[in-house]
């Protein structure tokens, strides 16, 4: 049994695993704190192995009972108290401990009102960040492999703070392919572009109706109840409401950051 203190925003998780292959996708991953007793964890997770079949889809099972919530997909269960203070994930394998966990984080994030995950990568440039987002296949990815060497904060899932003072992004841990330098800290959200590959670059700036529409299913989120929907929209409209979203049209080269930068 192996024990870990990381942060991930603002907050601190205390990870408990029984698996040394599974403990290794956290040293990869995740960033180390020694001291437990001066930083008590926000949420802790105990960590199993052993549990359901390979990944199937992404359909997840949502059941409340008592003080316990259960997230069932094929591959993974979590049990999290109510108050997200205490979890345990059994997975079946390293890719069902990576969705399980940006799973129970989005959920915990929303439970508390701080943010939002969104599906998406994004850059710092000149000290400010900015997103990319779109739909599977839009260019994500290659966004931000063409804004190198600029700070890469997330390649699939950004992590956004949102308040009514203002928008800020940390570094992600739910990584796709792309690896990164650490990064300590957050950056003001400066733009999000919503991706379209083209033969020139052009960028629009979109109506705040229509880019809450385009961005909402852009969150990370298994919603179990009509109060967790609202919770989201409330965060999604705050976002929208403080950061301008543009349209980009782009070459897969990099000179589309002239029209950002």
């Amino acid at each position: 049994m192996k024990t870990l203190l990381t942060k991930i925003g603002d907050h601190y998780i205390q990870i408990i695993c029984e698996s040394d292959s599974l403990y290794k996708f956290f040293e990869k991953n995740f960033s180390y704190h020694m001291d437990l007793e001066k930083n008590m964890p926000h949420l802790t997770i105990k960590i199993n192995n052993g549990y359901g079949v390979p990944f199937l889809d992404y359909r997840v099972e949502i059941t409340e009972q008592g003080d316990k919530i259960t997230y069932r997909r094929a591959d993974y269960q979590i049990e999290v108290d109510t108050e997200y203070k205490s979890a345990s994930i059994s997975v079946y394998d390293e890719l069902a401990l990576k969705h399980a966990l940006t799973n129970l984080y989005s959920s915990f994030i929303v439970h508390h009102n701080w943010g939002l995950l969104l599906h998406s990568s994004c850059v710092i440039e000149k000290g400010k960040a900015h997103i990319f987002a779109g739909q599977s296949g839009a260019g994500k990815s290659t966004a931000a492999k063409l804004s190198f060497p600029r700070c890469l904060l997330s390649d699939e899932a950004t992590l956004l703070k949102i308040t009514s003072s203002g928008v800020t992004v940390y570094n992600s841990p739910f990584r796709s392919e792309l690896e990164a330098e650490p990064f300590e800290g957050s950056v003001e959200l400066a733009s999000i572009q919503l991706l379209h590959q083209a033969v020139q670059n052009k960028r629009i700036q979109s109506v705040k109706s229509d880019a809450l529409l385009h961005l909402m299913d852009k969150v990370f989120f298994w919603s179990r109840n009509q109060g967790e929907t609202k919770a989201i929209l409330k965060l999604m409209t705050m976002l929208v409401m403080q950061v301008p979203v543009y349209d980009l049209f782009f070459q897969k080269n990099n000179t589309f950051w002239e029209l950002i930068s």
